[in-house]
C-alpha cells in the first residue's frame, strides 16, 4: 500500500490506470466482526459509475465500490517467477496451440478461429439425440485463440465468431488467459459485459524437463509409439473417439504416445501423450487404471516421455491441469511444475443479435 510522508494510506490510482495491475485495500462493508479491510491484487479492468472491477490471477472478477477504497497503487505487471523455465504467455499459448491442432482454422486479424468437429460417434450419442449432430472434440480445438487484434471492433469480431461457429453447427467459444504478463484480463471483462459465460477454468503449468526424466520406474515397462493404437484409445477417458479426435490427438510437431501394458491385453494400465516442439515438451492424456493408482505409473509414463523429449532437444515442459484436479496438481508439484497462468473458455450467450 502507498503511505504518504504523513503516515496516511493513499489511493494512488485513477481511471487512467485501467488495464494496469494494481493492489488496493478497501473497507469490508458487511464482513465478520473485527475484519475491517480486504486487499485485492489484479488487473484493473474497469472503473465506471463509482465501481472498480479487478480481475485476479485466477480469472475471478472482483467489484469494489469506489467509496470503500482506503489505499491503492499500480504494481509490476507480472511478479518475478521463483522456479521453472522463463516463458512469455504468448510463447506458451502458441506452443500449446500447436500441440492440439484443429482440423480447420481461419484468421480474423490476429485471432485464430479453430474447429475440430465431426458426427457424434453412434455409441456416444445420448438416447433420443438425432443422428448427424455435430460435436467438437475438446474446447481447445474448437475455440478462438485471440492473440492480438482482430482487425475490427470487438462487437464486429464477436459477431463474425458466432457466425463462423454457427455455420459449423458448433457453439462459439473464446479461449482467454489471466495471471501473466500479456494475458487477457481486459478481454475477459469485455466478454462478461456482453453476456459471454465462463464455463471452464484450468491452469498451464511449466517446469524443467530433466528432473522429470530422472524419475519413474523401469523404462522398459513403457512402450512408446508414434500412433495411438486401439489399446491406448481404450484407456483414454474420452469415449467414442472419432476420426476427427484421432486427427487432433495425432497432430503436432513431434507426437509420442506412451503405454504401460496391463493385466488386460486390450486395456493398458496407464497411458500418456507428449508433443515435442523446440525446447518444449507438452504432456497430456496421462491416464491410469483406477485399480492401479498410487503405484507410480503416471510418473513412470511421464519419465519415459521426458527421456524421449530430451533426446529430441527439449529442455522445458508444460502441461494443463484443471483447477479441481487435486491429485494431478499434487503429482505435478512434486515433479517440479508450477502454475504459469490460468486459461478460460467463454461461451457465447444464447439469443439472436448477441455479439
Amino acid at each position: 500500500m502507498e503511505i504518504s510522508a504523513a503516515g496516511r494510506l493513499e489511493v494512488r490510482i485513477t481511471t487512467a490506470d485501467v488495464g494496469k495491475r494494481v493492489s488496493v485495500r478497501s473497507l469490508i462493508e458487511h464482513g465478520p466482526p473485527g475484519e475491517k479491510f480486504t486487499d485485492t491484487v489484479g488487473v484493473l479492468t474497469s472503473w465506471d459509475h463509482g465501481v472498480l472491477r479487478i480481475t485476479r490471477k485466477d480469472g475471478e472478477s472482483v467489484r469494489i465500490a469506489e467509496s470503500t477504497l482506503v489505499a491503492g497503487k499500480v504494481v509490476p505487471s507480472a511478479p518475478a517467477r521463483r522456479r521453472g523455465p522463463a516463458a512469455s504467455y504468448e510463447e506458451l499459448a502458441r506452443v500449446s496451440a500447436r500441440a492440439w491442432r484443429p482440423v480447420e482454422s481461419q484468421r480474423l486479424g490476429e485471432w485464430e478461429l479453430r474447429a475440430a468437429a465431426g458426427e457424434v460417434p453412434r455409441g456416444a450419442r445420448p438416447p433420443g439425440a438425432a443422428a448427424g449432430r455435430r460435436e467438437g472434440f475438446t474446447r481447445r480445438a474448437n475455440s478462438v485463440l485471440p492473440l492480438g487484434d482482430p482487425g475490427v471492433p470487438l462487437d464486429e469480431a464477436l459477431t463474425a465468431v458466432r457466425g463462423w461457429y454457427g455455420a459449423r453447427g458448433l457453439p462459439a467459444y473464446v479461449q482467454t488467459a489471466t495471471g501473466a504478463q500479456g494475458t487477457q484480463e481486459l478481454l475477459c471483462a469485455e466478454l462478461e459485459a456482453r453476456g459471454w459465460v465462463r464455463e471452464v477454468t484450468a491452469e498451464l503449468w511449466v517446469g524443467p524437463l530433466a528432473p522429470v526424466a530422472d524419475l519413474g520406474g523401469e523404462p522398459s515397462a513403457v512402450v512408446l509409439s508414434r500412433e495411438a493404437d486401439e489399446a491406448w484409445l481404450a484407456r483414454y477417458r474420452r469415449k467414442g473417439v472419432s476420426e476427427v479426435a484421432l486427427r487432433v490427438l495425432s497432430g503436432g510437431p513431434s507426437v509420442w504416445f506412451a503405454t504401460v501394458p496391463g493385466d488386460d491385453a486390450d486395456v493398458p494400465a496407464a497411458i500418456g501423450r507428449c508433443v515435442v516442439d523446440g525446447r518444449w515438451a507438452g504432456f497430456a492424456a496421462v491416464e491410469v487404471d483406477p485399480a492401479r493408482r498410487r503405484q507410480g505409473l503416471a510418473t513412470t509414463v511421464m519419465a519415459a516421455l521426458a527421456r524421449r523429449a530430451l533426446d529430441e532437444g527439449a529442455s522445458a515442459a508444460w502441461l494443463q491441469v484443471e483447477e479441481d484436479n487435486a491429485g494431478a496438481r499434487a503429482l505435478y508439484g512434486r515433479l517440479g511444475f508450477a502454475a504459469h497462468h490460468a486459461y478460460h473458455h467463454y461461451r457465447a450467450p444464447e439469443g439472436e443479435g448477441a455479439p
